[in-house]
């Protein structure tokens, strides 16, 4: 079976220790974690500030929930754009290095072995070649250190990103010793793109972000989904898959991810895939005894 996990910052509006109670209470064991500057609780900076203590009580309110993390996903900026990893003033990359190191040290005190990251953006016309070339710096010495920690590093291709179509996405990870994917077909099926395409980027995924999604809508509910769930579960069956499938509905008016109700949508996408899930683990077998 496929291990599935559930990401706390669907549930912004608590305080971390009952969003970790939260999500056991909804079943499950695993957790993502979500490091984000513009959370009210969970911020980059107050890692930073005290590493020990940030460390300490989040430890403790995970392991009060019984809970396991599968990934904890830094997000440095208030946006995408902010404090991007590709920024182009080495100040700042400096400094996100820094965030980087103090993550992948919680990661290892939370007993976490995955870490994902943005992989930067455009700043501007005629900065293509710049841009990329910082990107894949910068995503070289996060696998490289990350690597030496023991933990996996990957990156999220999404909207308004460098890697915003599945060719880009493809050759952007290529180029990159090590690297890996966070994998969420939802960036991909906003912009219209079949998910039948999608599946060509699961071999280099090390995790996947799961939430119901369509064209021109980044979330929805899943009556309104158009995602191929059922595709993208036989084919990390196929595959072996070793990695976590994270049930990710997020709370922000960016792109009004606001508008769904994310207890009741999660209880229902992670029905859906432990059936597809079980299903299919029934055809293998079937087939294998043939």
């Amino acid at each position: 079976m496929i291990r599935l996990s559930c990401a706390e910052y669907a549930f912004p509006l608590l305080p971390p220790e009952k969003r970790f109670k939260l999500v056991r209470l909804l079943g499950f064991t695993h957790v993502d974690v979500g490091l984000f500057e513009r959370d009210s609780s969970l911020k980059p900076r107050q890692l930073v500030a005290a590493p020990m203590d940030f460390t300490r009580q989040l430890k403790s309110e995970i392991e009060s929930a019984g809970l396991h993390v599968s990934d904890v996903f830094l997000q440095i900026g208030q946006d995408p754009t902010d404090a991007a990893a590709n920024d182009p003033n080495p100040v700042v990359r400096s400094r996100n290095r820094k965030t980087f190191l103090q993550a992948l040290d919680l990661c290892l005190a939370l007993g976490c072995a995955h870490l994902t990251g943005l992989p930067g953006v455009l700043h501007g016309p005629d900065r293509d070649t710049e841009d990329f070339a910082l990107a894949r710096e910068e995503a070289s010495w996060r696998s490289r250190a990350a690597f030496s920690a023991g933990v996996t590093y990957a990156i999220e291709p999404h909207l308004g990103s460098l890697c915003s179509d599945i060719a880009g996405t493809r050759a952007f990870v290529e180029s990159v010793p090590g690297l890996t994917l966070t994998l969420d077909y939802g960036h991909f099926v906003f912009a219209n793109i079949p998910s039948d395409n999608i599946h060509a980027l699961l071999p280099f995924a090390s995790h996947i972000h799961a939430r119901s999604g369509a064209p021109g809508e980044l979330q929805t509910p899943l009556d309104k989904n158009a995602i191929d769930f059922t595709g993208m579960i036989q084919h990390l069956q196929e595959r072996k898959y070793s990695g976590a499938v994270a049930i990710e509905y997020v709370w922000t008016d960016w792109q009004q991810c606001n508008r769904t109700d994310n207890v009741s949508e999660t209880i229902l996408l992670r029905s859906m895939l432990e059936r597809l899930g079980k299903s299919n683990l029934r055809g293998e077998q079937s087939s294998e005894r043939k």
